[in-house]
């Protein structure tokens, strides 16, 4: 028996002969396909079933037709295939033969068949040598020529000399990527009198395929994607029709005086703009550096960040680094060299600007704070002019943090109309629904979260204010919530004592009480309440209390924990005020009052741009550090406010918030996994040496610029570090009720004489989400673990692939990179646990959030929270969700110190994992699913970009 023989035979009925009635009258929606010599045939099932029968007539011979389970495996496998390409393609669509014999395969492959599947793939290997011996069968040869047709109408041939080019230049520098597939492929997709956008979306489209296969190609689909977006920006120029990546070396700096002054005419850029020396800035941009982004991060930036002018985008990924830096620059004395210091930084990646930063500097309108923080006053009409300063933020700002502590509680005595409060809950409602209606034009959604301390009478309803039942009057389904909670209270539930609710007006004093000034007043006011003093009180187990809180957590995501004490405990401003609340993702620690609007601006460092050999640079991480905290300083001083107390607070406090990502990756390239004692102590020196870099920066503009006006009697002016504020929680607290670790590996005598003599910013670090910008990068979120290491991505552009790089560097070095693994990981939802191949320390290294115990987690933001003056956003996954669970993790989250939490991200412990049932077969799985997970701005939601 010859086995390629009989494989012929048994591929051959795959495409229909010329000829053959399939190929007559397709119908609408069908599936078709095109055979090598470019024929259009119809596809049918049946071609399917016999050539899988005679493969497996190569290999076992003629008793395999009469072998009952031979049938029914071929039809099994048939009614897969044909499964897949109609999930793929439910309203038609075109198949090539190469995709139906790559099903084939792999559906022989996962079926156990081995050695007919090795069979299938020796055949073809050995036929496309034959043809390629007998000068190839391409695609591009079965069509005689392809036109384009122009704007105008008018046809001319497809330039396949310049399609090659830009293939060639889109794979320069990457390794394990094919040029010459991704223009077969292109090619397949083309027809006589296709538009060049045809073509430039043929070719992006072929490429982003294959990303699954090889994560480079993600590279590559972003540089193919460039072509068009230099097209679209260099013709509205005037600069040129179109140009390739090489010819950007010179037309970079033609552009950039072009895009400027055509933004100055549109009225979208600052005049001041063209006060920088233009030439000197166009010709420090560097065309090399489009290479670095992801088809994610351009398309991300495309689809949201670049100016645009009737719907024409002619803003360059350069140049709009250029313009940021600009706007960024303008007030500088040097300002041409600052702009080319503040250029040089974004666009190497090695830190990244806020969403609002890049989004408005360089603009009319330079709104370029994330974060802002209010305190509702207890009037009506202090009430709805917070409600106008809302508004007003979210026209043209970032995410809001209300504190809402001070409105007295629902059934409170209101002395000017002789009646009764309804409480919090009626004003949270129109809040959440002026987040609705304002949301910057439809550029971005309003985003707001409401804080409440734990005393509050209203505290129970507050709980939910999320619940998808109820009436609706008193529900928030667009907001968000969050509990501020003094130490006191958690003291309680350790020690399962009671707890009494106030309403703010019988307790006004509260509200701005800390540690143990707040423990002594609060139980001279239960003792009043119990003796009858005040009337409205309620009295309850602060266990109850506490579980309940956990619940509505679980249930429905909010309301977050966060933690009243630790904030202002820590806090370098704790001599002119109180932190009321923190933002709207739990990262911001500054003090607000009825003339103050809490401000932060921000900006993440890119740690994976920090690592050498496995080790963090801290020499480059110097340099970077120094000029991202003059650039966050600059931002107070440009930066547009749409309300008076923003402004009060930002220039009188100056504080910024300097923060990280990359943190998984960087894990990665030193080989280690997050759940391990390693990655802990990384987490703890990687923030110590960011934190003693960025300290210091700010100390050296305060020898340039002067100290912040509010310097003295911080914590500051006395030499305390964050580092060393954990004593004063500890003293406040009681020691029993905390424990941090305290090590440290720098000489911090030093940077403590020097603050005394001045620094120049409140506060100077905090660690956003960063899901925007991260995606932009190329990176993970923030200090998140990996979400999946596959996963399908959607945008405006349409659905794509993300992988895992590192993942499929390590498989390929171990040679178990192929497309089982590939359908594996997208069947396992990116976890790599339950396939069996892969060895044990990988499955370590690439588990994913759920997949690594939350203790981990909270243990790393333990150690960092020590060196941060501010907090970090940070979201808790837990698998096997408890109550159990949930309560030893909050307790923990606050025992080791940490002063804000985010998301709970829980699955049910009844859908956990995805079983195996036999662990001889791949993907046969237990049919339990994971149970429903709560949004997270920070992941789930693309569209989220509130801080960054």
């Amino acid at each position: 028996m010859h086995t390629e023989t009989s494989t012929t035979e048994a591929l051959t009925p795959i495409a229909a002969p010329s000829g053959d009635p399939s190929d007559q009258h397709l119908a609408p929606g069908q599936l078709r396909v095109i055979k090598r010599n470019g024929a259009l045939v119809g596809y049918t099932e049946d071609k399917i079933r016999i050539a899988i029968t005679k493969a497996f007539l190569a290999v076992e011979g003629g008793q395999a037709a009469a072998s009952s389970r031979i049938r029914a495996t071929v039809d099994e496998l048939a009614s897969t295939i044909s499964a897949t390409f109609l999930r793929r393609m439910p309203s038609g669509g075109t198949l090539h033969i190469e995709d139906i014999q790559d099903q084939v395969e792999l559906a022989l492959m996962r079926s156990g068949e081995q050695k007919v599947a090795r069979a299938y793939v020796l055949y073809r290997e050995e036929h496309a040598r034959q043809r390629q011996a007998r000068g190839g069968h391409q695609p591009v040869e079965a069509h005689p020529s392809i036109r384009v047709t122009l704007d105008d109408g008018s046809q001319q041939p497809l330039d396949i000399g310049r399609l090659r080019i830009l293939i060639t230049e889109a794979c320069e520098g990457l390794a394990e990527v094919e040029g010459e597939l991704i223009e077969r492929e292109t090619l397949k997709n083309l027809y006589d009198g296709a538009t060049q956008r045809d073509v430039n979306t043929a070719l992006v489209m072929t490429a982003r395929t294959l990303v699954e296969r090889e994560p480079n190609y993600s590279h590559v689909t972003a540089r193919l994607l460039l072509d068009t977006l230099r097209a679209e920006a260099l013709s509205f120029l005037g600069v040129a029709d179109s140009a390739t990546h090489h010819q950007m070396a010179d037309l970079y700096s033609a552009a950039l005086p072009a895009y400027v002054e055509a933004g100055i005419r549109h009225e979208l850029l600052d005049p001041r703009l063209v006060e920088f020396d233009l030439a000197q800035l166009g010709a420090a941009i560097d065309h090399q550096r489009d290479q670095l982004f992801t088809y994610l991060g351009l398309q991300t930036l495309y689809d949201r960040y670049f100016i645009h002018k009737d719907g024409v985008r002619f803003e360059l990924p350069q140049v709009f680094f250029m313009r940021v830096a600009m706007g960024l620059a303008v007030e500088e004395p040097q300002k041409n060299r600052r702009a080319i210091e503040f250029y040089q930084l974004l666009s190497s990646f090695d830190y990244m600007a806020s969403t609002p930063t890049l989004f408005n500097a360089g603009t009319l309108r330079p709104q370029l704070s994330s974060c802002y923080l209010t305190t509702v006053p207890d009037d009506l009409g202090g009430i709805y002019s917070a409600l106008r300063d809302n508004a007003l933020l979210s026209k043209f700002a970032g995410g809001l943090g209300n504190d809402w502590t001070n409105v007295r509680a629902l059934g409170a005595y209101i002395k000017g109309t002789n009646g009764k409060s309804q409480g919090v809950v009626p004003f949270l409602k129109v809040v959440n629904d002026t987040a609705v209606a304002v949301n910057q034009g439809g550029k971005r959604k309003g985003a707001v979260c409401a804080y409440l301390e734990t005393w509050h009478l209203d505290i129970e309803e507050f709980l939910e204010l999320r619940k998808n039942t109820g009436d609706d009057r008193r529900r928030t389904h667009d907001m968000n919530t969050a509990n501020w909670i003094p130490d006191l209270f958690m003291k309680r539930v350790f020690d399962d004592g009671q707890w009494t609710l106030f309403s703010p007006s019988d307790v006004p004093d509260l509200h701005d009480l800390i540690g143990a000034a707040f423990e002594a007043r609060y139980e001279h006011y239960e003792a009043l309440a119990a003796g009858g003093h005040i009337k409205l009180h309620k009295t309850l187990q602060a266990r109850d209390l506490w579980r309940k809180m956990l619940s509505m957590l679980f249930e429905t995501g909010h309301p977050w924990l966060t933690f009243k004490d630790t904030c202002n405990l820590r806090s370098p401003q704790q001599h002119v005020g109180i932190v009321h609340s923190s933002n709207l993702c739990t990262e911001i620690t500054l003090n607000t009052s009825d003339d103050e609007i809490a401000v932060c601006n921000l900006g993440s460092i890119n740690l994976v741009n920090h690592m050498v050999n496995g080790q963090l640079d801290t020499a480059k991480l110097q340099r970077t550090v120094n000029t991202a905290v003059r650039m966050l300083d600059n931002v107070i001083d440009i930066n547009y406010y749409s309300v008076p107390q923003a402004r009060n607070a930002n220039l009188k406090h100056r504080p910024v918030g300097l923060g990280i990502m990359g943190f998984q990756d960087a894990l990665y390239l030193q080989h280690m996994a997050y759940g391990t004692d390693a990655a802990v102590d990384f987490a703890d020196r990687s923030m110590e040496a960011i934190s003693y870099i960025a300290i210091q920066a700010s100390c050296d503009l305060a020898d340039e610029r002067g100290a912040y006006a509010t310097f003295n009697g911080s914590l500051w002016s006395k030499g305390i570090l964050p580092l060393d504020s954990l004593d004063i929680l500890a003293e406040q607290r009681g020691a029993q009720y905390i424990e941090v670790d305290r090590s440290q590996t720098l000489d911090w005598d030093a940077v403590r004489n020097r603050v005394r003599n001045g620094i120049r910013n409140s506060n100077i670090m905090a660690i956003a989400p960063t899901a925007t910008i991260a995606n932009i990068t190329g990176v993970s979120q923030s200090i998140e673990p990996t979400y999946q290491n596959l996963y399908v991505k959607s945008n405006l552009s349409g659905e794509f692939t993300v992988i895992n790089p590192y993942l499929v560097r390590d498989l390929k070095a171990r040679k178990l990179w192929d497309p089982v693994m590939v359908n594996d990981l997208k069947f396992f939802d990116g976890s790599v646990q339950q396939i069996d191949r892969i060895p044990a320390d990988l499955k370590a290294r690439y588990a994913t959030a759920f997949e690594v115990d939350t203790k981990w987690i909270v243990e790393a933001a333990s150690r960092r929270q020590k060196w941060l003056d501010q907090a970090q956003s940070l979201n808790l996954y837990i698998a096997g969700a408890s109550g159990k669970k949930l309560d030893v993790t909050y307790r923990m989250a606050w025992y080791r110190g940490l002063k804000t939490t985010y998301y709970l991200r829980a699955l049910a412990a009844t859908s956990t994992e995805k079983s195996t049932v036999d662990t001889g077969r791949l993907n046969a799985v237990s049919s339990s699913g994971p149970a429903p997970v709560p949004q997270a701005c920070s992941i789930d939601n693309p569209d989220c970009e509130a801080c960054q």
